[in-house]
């Protein structure tokens, strides 16, 4: 009996600055027969993620190989006790129709009725558990205080300024690329001030927004916008560090900012980078507090969901470009 094939996406060449895509091809395989305790997933939504440009450069992925990223899928074959026909199974070979996959790379999806699918990629995925774990472990967000969110349209900011708002937070600023992304985040998230980060020095426009000083800034971007906050914060204020999208494609050259680093020593503040794979620990503490706002409609995830795995290069470089509001995912 033949085997089913798949289509999956290799990385042929490695960009040099921004990406394009034909840095990226699209092959056809077979699926190899199932070993003991393997199992056979088709994919139905991946996240693409800005992290994943650093991924293309020399130590990360490999050439003419299948990438990886956070996927959700359906076992439709299965010689894995722990991963049954049927199940709803999250994983990270993604960049492809079907994985093989087993039980101790693959994990049964919990199952919360009345929470959309999507939301294990988005708010309940590493996206919103990187702006739970910046807001509650790292920076400690506490109820009143005045919170600055870089890249506040894209996943982790939209989760950010939604869990923030559920947590109390007194005001919420976020800045964004465009004056649509600025409306959406005060019209539609909640915010309660925005800017577009063309419009001027960062550290004016924060100056405009908390006159007061900033609590807490949980950054997505580093250099001018890092600089900005940190002239920006109140004395014992706390940084998160979650990204760097301003130098995710010149790795080699980064941005001269911070310049005002010092000013860290002597305002007492406390800034601290983190990933989330050391935090998995905290998914539980998500899902306990996101699960019953998503059901109650207090909680609800910002998407831009992309149709057709052919357009899955498409949709990883949009996010390169600012392209989504919240968090990307393709719909395979």
């Amino acid at each position: 009996m033949s085997r089913p094939t798949a289509r999956a996406v290799h990385l042929v060449s490695r960009p040099s600055g921004a990406p394009s895509a034909e840095n990226f091809a699209f092959v056809e395989v077979t699926v190899p027969a199932l070993a003991a305790g393997e199992a056979l997933v088709e994919n139905l939504y991946q996240s693409v993620d800005p992290y994943m440009r650093e991924e293309m450069d020399e130590g990360g992925w490999q050439l003419h190989a299948p990438l990886e990223g956070r996927t959700l899928g359906r076992v439709v074959e299965s010689r894995a006790d722990a991963l049954p026909v049927g199940a709803l199974v999250s994983h990270r070979q993604a960049w492809r129709t079907h994985s093989v996959v087993t039980g101790d790379r693959a994990g049964l999806l919990p199952h919360f009725a009345g929470v959309p699918l999507t939301a294990h990629l988005s708010i309940l995925g590493g996206t919103g558990l990187s702006a739970w774990v910046g807001l509650t472990r790292i920076a400690r967000l506490q109820p009143g205080e005045t919170l600055y969110v870089s890249a506040a349209a894209g996943g982790v900011g939209t989760a950010a300024g939604r869990i923030a708002r559920l947590l109390g937070a007194g005001r919420i600023i976020g800045s964004a690329g465009s004056a649509a992304k600025v409306a959406h985040l005060t019209e539609h998230l909640g915010f309660d001030a925005a800017f577009d980060h063309h419009d001027g020095p960062i550290a004016d426009r924060l100056r405009e927004a908390a006159p007061d000083g900033l609590h807490v800034y949980l950054d997505n971007v580093g250099g001018t916008h890092l600089e900005g906050a940190i002239s920006a914060m109140r004395d014992h204020g706390r940084i998160a560090w979650c990204g760097a999208v301003a130098q995710y494609n010149n790795p080699l050259d980064p941005p001269p900012a911070p310049r005002n680093l010092y000013d860290v020593v002597g305002r007492s503040l406390r800034l601290e980078g983190f990933l989330v794979r050391n935090h998995l620990d905290a998914r539980p503490e998500l899902y306990d507090f996101a699960v019953p706002h998503l059901r109650s409609g207090a909680l609800v995830p910002d998407e831009t969901v992309v149709d057709g795995f052919d357009h899955v290069v498409d949709a990883f470089l949009g996010v390169l470009r600012g392209a989504n509001t919240g968090k990307m995912i393709v719909r395979i």
